[in-house]
């Protein structure tokens, strides 16, 4: 059978072998012994493919047009290798990459995820719900144990004493201030622009009696320069990622604002080798106005705030198996998810928590802890605290 567009175009971004079945035929891409099939049930668009690759196969496999034979996560993690060879087109992509970072419009992005539903991310996230890379200290921690590692990891670096103050900027649904607070004795305040963290994180903490020690706003970074607080300590967890390149200074700014002289600012973020505008269909389907900043480019305005690098760590390889622990959740309650979602939906995520995790593996993007203190603290332990 002679190739069509679809089979040439793979074969030259793509090298490893596989086959590829489109109307009721097979051609073989590659030279080696084919790892898995690909078959295509309705035509994908040449004028798509070039304009995104991602995106139209993306859209392809949510609408069923796009079947396997092997898993995706195992299929993703030998594409995604080549990601670098994909086709984008900037200028039609225009619209997806290059969002608005204003007040209103990134409530309304962050809110398009995390707004979802409690009961939604309850199915496939860890029992405290904590929704960014957990820390395994070795194979046999089950997720539920593996988030509570990282909320520890997280504390002690800070260094808490008890009667400090803490600051969590984007909180999530509340486990690490809820834990600062229980068992550091430190009060903690969370922000966030999530109407559904904000009322799951206030249903945990009138459960736990913390009332008087955990407080959680609905608040955008920007109005921490003028709301007169101040913090010993401020954490920032998988946040980041939701400012926008036009912004990171605006936010650190406001970080250097609230936080004492001497005190520990630690960030937490999903981040990547060299700066880069996004993926097509992750901007588009799941994190609308998403970016990632690369290491060098926040490393490089710590020194504009008077921000002293005490550590860096990466975590890239506990994010793959974060993922791919969340992604075993999700399949197990796949029924559930399809009934009340719809299956393209529950196409999407899948696809979403599958492609995450192979880009961890392959390098493609990393997650690194940095910790840093206002100004020089010379009070500080000499040696790392973990």
């Amino acid at each position: 059978m002679k190739n069509s567009f679809l089979a040439d175009y793979l074969s030259k971004i793509i090298d490893v072998s596989f086959t590829l079945e489109e109307d009721g035929s097979k051609v073989k891409i590659g030279h080696d012994e084919p790892l898995f099939n690909v078959s295509i049930k309705n035509p994908i668009s040449k004028t798509e493919l070039l304009k995104s690759t991602s995106l139209a196969l993306g859209e392809a496999y949510m609408r069923g047009d796009i079947e396997l034979d092997k898993d995706l996560y195992y299929v993703l993690n030998l594409f995604l290798a080549n990601i670098g060879k994909f086709s984008s087109d900037k200028n039609a992509l225009k619209k997806i990459i290059q969002t608005s970072v204003s007040k209103a419009n990134q409530k309304k992005e962050v809110s398009s995820h995390y707004d979802i539903g409690n009961d939604f991310y309850k199915l496939w996230l860890d029992k405290n719900m904590t929704y960014s890379c957990a820390y395994f200290k070795d194979e046999t921690k089950t997720i539920d144990e593996a988030q509570d590692d990282k909320l520890e990891h997280i504390l002690k670096k800070l260094q808490l004493q008890k009667g400090m103050t803490l600051l969590d900027i984007g909180c999530g649904w509340g486990s690490l201030i809820i834990k600062a607070a229980k068992e550091y004795g430190v009060k903690s305040f969370g922000i966030t622009l999530s109407e559904e963290q904000k009322k799951g994180c206030d249903e945990k903490i009138k459960a736990e009696g913390l009332e008087d020690m955990v407080t959680v706003k609905i608040m955008d970074y920007r109005d921490l320069e003028d709301s007169g607080l101040v913090f010993d300590r401020v954490v920032s967890v998988g946040m980041l990622e939701h400012v926008g390149r036009k912004n990171y200074e605006l936010y650190l700014k406001n970080v250097h604002k609230v936080l004492k002289d001497g005190g520990l600012f630690l960030l937490h973020y999903i981040s990547a080798l060299e700066e880069h505008p996004g993926d097509a269909w992750i901007k588009k389907y799941i994190f609308p106005g998403g970016m990632i900043p690369s290491l060098r480019e926040i490393i490089n305005l710590l020194p504009e705030f008077k921000f002293y690098t005490l550590d860096v760590e990466s975590l890239r390889r506990h994010y793959n198996r974060t993922l791919l622990c969340w992604r075993k959740n999700f399949l197990a309650h796949r029924a559930e998810i399809e009934k009340k979602m719809g299956i393209e939906f529950t196409r999407m995520w899948d696809l979403y928590l599958a492609s995450c995790a192979a880009t961890f593996n392959n390098g493609i993007v990393d997650l690194h802890q940095i910790l840093m203190s206002k100004g020089i603290n010379n009070d500080l332990p000499m040696l790392r605290v973990v």
